[in-house]
């Protein structure tokens, strides 16, 4: 069994940066040198999304611009990958960026992505929330008419 996994290496992607073989996602951004300034300024920015993410909760309308500007940049993560390929030694010391996308979707994608999902989970709330206050409005107002109907 062994031997048919060495056989077959053409399914396991080459990590470029540290020669060694992506096995995982975790081996991969084991390999990745997080000291890199651009690195650093990514960790930042993704930092300052939640943040704005979190705080953004209460104002609806800021929150959709900021849900569709991350939507708007995950969609360009291919275009992005493409471009950060051909010049990644203006900015990186490794190559990370493989034709797969697997890198820029791990460290670009998936945390805006996970920003959306949480936007999404407190639209859903707020509009249960909604339904609710709603549905207890018109018991309410229900309940005053058969007690209009009652005295009369």
């Amino acid at each position: 069994m062994a031997e048919l996994k060495e056989n077959n290496i053409s399914s396991i992607p080459i990590d470029h940066f540290s020669k060694g073989r992506v096995t995982s996602v975790w081996t991969l951004l084991s390999s990745v040198q997080w000291s890199e300034s651009w690195l650093m300024g990514l960790l930042a920015f993704h930092a300052v999304c939640f943040t704005v993410t979190l705080l953004t909760c209460r104002f609806y309308r800021l929150q959709i611009c900021h849900f569709l500007i991350m939507v708007v940049m995950v969609y360009s993560a291919e275009y992005l990958n493409e471009k950060a390929a051909m010049n990644w030694r203006s900015f990186s010391n490794f190559q990370y960026f493989d034709s797969q996308g697997m890198f820029i979707s791990l460290v670009f994608s998936i945390p805006l992505l996970m920003n959306t999902i949480i936007i999404v989970m407190v639209w859903v709330y707020r509009t249960f929330e909604t339904m609710t206050a709603l549905k207890t409005l018109q018991l309410k107002q229900k309940a005053m008419r058969e007690n209009r109907k009652k005295t009369e």
